[in-house]
């Protein structure tokens, strides 16, 4: 059974801001696109500039009425927990619900320039415990642990908050713990579908032996989108610059996920182009140089891991990531008028079942 409406797609999402922004006032009228065409949640990431995790999710709770929100991701270390804590409360109770809290590793390297620790699971999983005792409104009182030590936090004695709490993944550690702890998974971009396979499977496996019910956990694949309708320029920075990108900054982690041949990053790494390049390269990289990694050094197979092409071909690969086992898709890298065709025709094939999903992108139910 199909869907033809014009109704909200629970199982779609979009970042806001995707990528590099001057003007983070965008995201109001982003947003707003967002809901008008049905894209049932906005993702929101941080970058220490002009893309604040908490001012963003208060910008679209108060744009939008019915669309998920989602920090994916904010660190939990650059935050006492009480301050995240309320971050996280206000947002929820703002939005009416539609707020899910995201947190991930980051750049270890980042928050050695910092002069902030490097993030761990055993401090993600003990943050977690914290952010949810203070949600059910309790003392934490003494509190020593890989978070950290706290002698009294509290918020407030009336709260029963129940913020969902998303985690950011791609090794099989960080898999394994949004399995056991995390109301929901953000996977990778990039992620081939057969690692989106054995991803699905850890994090389920993972939730059954802690005793919770592997379904309960929501997974959301993150699938670059390119469209044909795109300008040149627009098509290579979002395909070859954002993987090129991210293999600046963990390329490691990335290929060991998908199994590829590390003596290609290698080379990649050690390409005159890539070698100083004096930023990031789905933000200031040119068509020809775009064109010359992907003549040179990166190769088909890595780029196929994206959806790529017209809309009908971009909405086939929205259904593999299902198929693959993926309860929702984030379709990364594009705003809601960009992906408008993608859009329609995704509602040409898609499952009314799909309808029952949770408006919040942390619920599963």
């Amino acid at each position: 059974m199909t869907s033809t409406t014009t109704g909200q797609l629970p199982e779609l999402a979009c970042y806001g801001l995707p990528g590099h922004t001057a003007s983070p006032r965008d995201v109001l009228a982003e947003a707003r696109r967002a809901e008008e065409l049905g894209i049932g949640s906005v993702f929101l990431s941080e970058r220490f500039n002009l893309k604040d995790a908490g001012v963003l999710a208060g910008a679209v709770a108060a744009a939008t009425e019915r669309t998920g929100i989602a920090t994916a991701a904010t660190n939990h270390n650059t935050r006492h927990p009480l301050v995240t804590a309320t971050l996280a409360t206000t947002a929820y109770r703002l939005s009416g619900g539609r707020y899910a809290l995201g947190l991930g590793r980051g750049f270890g390297a980042l928050f050695d320039v910092m002069g902030l620790p490097q993030v761990t699971g055993a401090q993600l999983e003990d943050v977690i415990g914290i952010y949810r005792r203070l949600w059910r409104g309790e003392m934490v009182l003494g509190h020593e642990g890989p978070a950290g030590s706290y002698p009294f936090l509290h918020q407030d004695s009336s709260f029963a908050e129940d913020v969902p709490v998303l985690l950011m993944a791609i090794g099989d550690r960080s898999l394994e713990l949004a399995g056991r702890v995390a109301d929901g998974v953000v996977l990778h971009t990039f992620f081939t579908d057969e690692t989106l396979t054995r991803a699905v499977a850890t994090v389920r496996a993972s939730a059954e032996r802690a005793g919770r019910d592997p379904a309960s956990v929501r997974i959301w694949s993150v699938l670059a989108t390119v469209e044909d309708s795109l300008p040149e320029e627009a098509r290579q920075r979002k395909l070859v610059g954002r993987l090129a990108t991210y293999l600046q900054g963990y390329g490691d982690v990335l290929v060991r996920a998908n199994g590829w041949d590390p003596d290609v990053l290698r080379r990649f790494r050690e390409h005159p182009l890539v070698q100083g390049y004096p930023g990031a390269f789905d933000a200031i990289g040119t068509v020809e140089e775009l064109s010359r990694l992907r003549e040179e050094v990166l190769p088909d197979e890595w780029l196929a891991a994206a959806a790529v092409g017209s809309a009908e071909a971009c909405a086939g690969r929205v259904q593999d990531q299902l198929d693959a086992g993926a309860d929702s898709v984030v379709l990364h890298g594009a705003t809601p008028d960009e992906l408008a065709p993608v859009l329609a025709a995704w509602r040409r094939v898609r499952d009314d079942a799909l309808d029952e999903l949770p408006v919040n992108p942390g619920r599963s139910a």
